[in-house]
Formats: C-alpha cells, sequence, structure tokens
C-alpha cells in the first residue's frame, strides 16, 4: 500500500479495490465500495484498511481538536452562461 499520511495534503488518494481515499487537510474521503473476502486477498485488503485507520486515529489523538469544524467556505462566481 502506497504510504498516506492523514491530513497531510491535498493530494493524496488511495484505491482499495473500488473503495477510493482522498486526503484532505481537514478531513478524509472515502466512497465506493469495499469487499474484504475470506482469503488472503481478504485480509491484504483488510490489512491496509486498518493500517490506514489506526494512522488516522492516532493523527487525531494526537491533535487539539474542535468539537466540529466549521462548513466550509463557499465562493459565489456570476454563471458565465447567462
Amino acid at each position: 500500500m502506497t504510504e498516506m499520511v492523514p491530513f497531510a495534503n491535498e493530494s493524496d488518494c488511495l484505491q482499495l479495490d473500488e473503495l477510493t481515499i482522498e486526503n484532505r487537510e481537514d478531513r478524509l474521503e472515502l466512497y465506493g465500495s469495499l469487499q474484504i473476502t475470506r482469503d488472503k486477498v481478504g485480509l491484504d485488503l483488510a490489512r491496509q484498511l486498518q493500517q490506514l485507520l489506526n494512522a488516522t486515529v492516532a493523527q487525531l489523538e494526537s491533535e487539539d481538536l474542535p468539537d466540529q469544524l466549521p462548513p466550509p467556505a463557499v465562493d459565489e462566481v456570476d454563471n458565465p452562461f447567462a
């Protein structure tokens, strides 16, 4: 598995089966699906996911966290088709 440092940048992206994990500085985004089968392939996928989650929990536990993040700022732009 490619090493991902949770919350380190806005560019890292991992693919586990059909599950995509995108790194952000304020969140990890997970979408798709992951089948952990009862075989060596499934075990490998489970270990990769566990490694990422363990790193994520360790990073969060090392920080002074707010109760909740504020919603992201939204910039409005003029409609170029109007």
